[in-house]
Order: structure tokens, then C-alpha cells, then sequence
């Protein structure tokens, strides 16, 4: 199979949808201060990218769940990966919203799903993985199995690891945080510095922050 990570890596760098700035850290919207910023919701702007994506992802799931008779997609982001990777598959499609409709029949899971079908969830990104076990916990919660979870980009934080494993639930990114400092570091425009304050991150982010408060 084709290796997806650095090329990935590089187009989510191409188009911007992953910004690296170590001495200049972005605010999270949880108040954490962090040397990246991911919007993979601009893929879906760019057609090249999106179809390396949905190639990569698709070949992942060949490769990794064979047995998979439904694509979900965790909205939103995860939606229109969902959707390509689907169609590239012949796969019967749904989408698991964040919490159940306050109207209407109050459903979560959009589509067609029966408790015989095994799943595999596609979101953009994996952070400590918690939005997207909820999805998972709404899969299960109808009877069917999910296989497994793959997102575009995942920052391999530990909490990650942790919250997967308690859920009993495998996940895979096609690239990924240790990629893209391969990338930053082959292409040479960052200092040795900035690539460390980058690596020390990815291990201890709340530390990371609080030592980098303005």
C-alpha cells in the first residue's frame, strides 16, 4: 500500500490546513496555548487533496477492515471524507451526529444502519479521541459493531492512546504529528529550537502551555 503520511502531511501544510507557529502559539478554544492549529475542513476546498485523502483512507480500510458494510461519518468534518470514501468503496454511508436531534424523531445516526453492520467511522482529526468515542458509543448503542476509527490527522497525544484503549476501540490517522515534523525538518525552514519546542508539545501539552503563557 502507498505510504500517505508525509504526502498528506505535506498537502495539509500546502494549503494551510495545518499552520505550525512554536514561538508565536495559537489559543485553543480550551484556553491551551499550542505551537499548531488544524482546520482540515479546508480539504474539502481543494480537489487533489481531498481525493489523496479519500484514496488514503480508502486503502485503509481495504487493507485494515475488509469486512466493513457501512462508512460513517462524524460530523461534521468527517462527512464529506465519509461520503468519497463510500462511494470509492460501494459502501452504504451514515452520519453520526454530535448528540441526538432535539426535534423530530431525535436521532443521531442519519442513514440507514442495521445491528448486523460492522462500521468504520471516519472523522478529519484525533485529538484525546473523545468526540469521536462519542460517536462510536452512539453506533454501538443502535447493536451494530465498529470496527474501527481512521482520521486525516491525529497530533498522537497520549491521552489519545488512553481514551481508545479504555473503549476498546482501534484507531488509525493517515498522517500524523510525528510526519509532519519529518516534513517541517526536511524542508529545513525551522531551527532546531523551534523543531524541539515542537517534539516537547506532542508530550506534554498542558505542561507546554503553561510554560508558554504570555
Amino acid at each position: 500500500m502507498t505510504d500517505y503520511k508525509k504526502e498528506v502531511a505535506q498537502a495539509l501544510l500546502d494549503i494551510q490546513a495545518v499552520k505550525l507557529q512554536p514561538n508565536e502559539p495559537f489559543t485553543w478554544a480550551s484556553g491551551l496555548k499550542s505551537p499548531i492549529y488544524t482546520d482540515n475542513r479546508k480539504t474539502i476546498s481543494f480537489p487533489k487533496v481531498r481525493r489523496l485523502i479519500a484514496s488514503g483512507l480508502a486503502d485503509l480500510i481495504r487493507e485494515k477492515y475488509p469486512d466493513a458494510t457501512v462508512i460513517g461519518g462524524v460530523a461534521t468534518a468527517g462527512i464529506p471524507h465519509a461520503a468519497l470514501v463510500a462511494e470509492m468503496l460501494d459502501l452504504p454511508m451514515i452520519y453520526v451526529r454530535s448528540k441526538p436531534k432535539d426535534h423530530g424523531a431525535g436521532k443521531q445516526i442519519e442513514g440507514a444502519l442495521k445491528p448486523e453492520d460492522k462500521v468504520v467511522l471516519i472523522d478529519d482529526l484525533i485529538s484525546t479521541g473523545g468526540s469521536v468515542l462519542g460517536a462510536v458509543d452512539a453506533v454501538r448503542r443502535e447493536g451494530s459493531t465498529v470496527l474501527g476509527v481512521l482520521a486525516i490527522f491525529s497530533y498522537e497525544l497520549p491521552d489519545a492512546d488512553k481514551n481508545f484503549a479504555a473503549a476498546n476501540t482501534p484507531f488509525e490517522s493517515l498522517t500524523n504529528y510525528s510526519a509532519l515534523l519529518e516534513v517541517e525538518k526536511a524542508a529545513g525552514a525551522m531551527s532546531e529550537a523551534e523543531l524541539k519546542a515542537l517534539a516537547d508539545w506532542r508530550l506534554d501539552p498542558k505542561q507546554w502551555s503553561q510554560q508558554h503563557q504570555a
